[in-house]
């Protein structure tokens, strides 16, 4: 296995309120040198939830997306907030965008998005045995919850409005987990 790169300089090249992009400068194990754009990790990182409902039922959500201009169907998910458990965030999430929270959490992977220009990623926490509990969100309108089920997401995948990366990825990974063929560590 190669040895990482040595980092040379760092430097805020850019800052939004929501992004900061970082030059980083590196030097390969075989001396060539360049020079990487990316955006800077910010944050306690995020979580992105498959709310079983039933084991074959799960809970997506319909919202607007700012990258798109449009609206899609995708699986509820938020940042986790300074001092706040993973555990806590999943179910505050959940309360927030499905109206319910969870007694049961299982951890099954860490999903990166874009690693090449981005250090962030999150947690894909299965949520089960829920009960109906509503928290205000940060959203700017109420989201629509969509039940789907997991026996039939051939035609989730074929519909136009569910694209989302790691949704997808997840609800692969839910269906290997549901199935004993994939682990995840119990949370709560």
């Amino acid at each position: 296995m190669r040895s990482k790169p040595e980092i040379l300089h760092r430097s805020i090249v850019a800052e939004s309120r929501l992004f900061r992009v970082e030059s980083v400068e590196l030097r390969f194990s075989n001396g060539v040198e360049r020079t990487y754009e990316r955006l800077a990790p910010r944050g306690n990182g995020a979580v992105m939830l498959v709310a079983l409902l039933d084991d074959d039922t799960v809970a997506l959500i319909r919202e607007y997306a700012g990258g798109i201009d449009d609206y899609c169907l995708t699986l509820p998910k938020g940042a986790i907030d300074m001092g706040e458990s993973l555990a806590d965030a999943a179910n505050r999430e959940l309360q927030e965008e499905v109206g319910f929270a969870a007694r049961e959490l299982t951890l099954l992977k860490k999903l990166t998005l874009s690693p090449g220009y981005m250090s962030a990623g999150l947690q894909l926490v299965v949520a089960r045995d829920l009960y109906p509990s509503k928290l205000d969100g940060d959203e700017p309108e109420p989201l629509e919850v969509v039940p789907w089920k997991l026996s039939e997401l051939p035609q989730l995948y074929a519909r136009e409005d569910f694209h989302e990366g790691r949704a997808v990825a997840a609800l692969s990974l839910v269906q290997l987990w549901l199935a004993g063929e994939f682990e995840g560590t119990r949370l709560l």
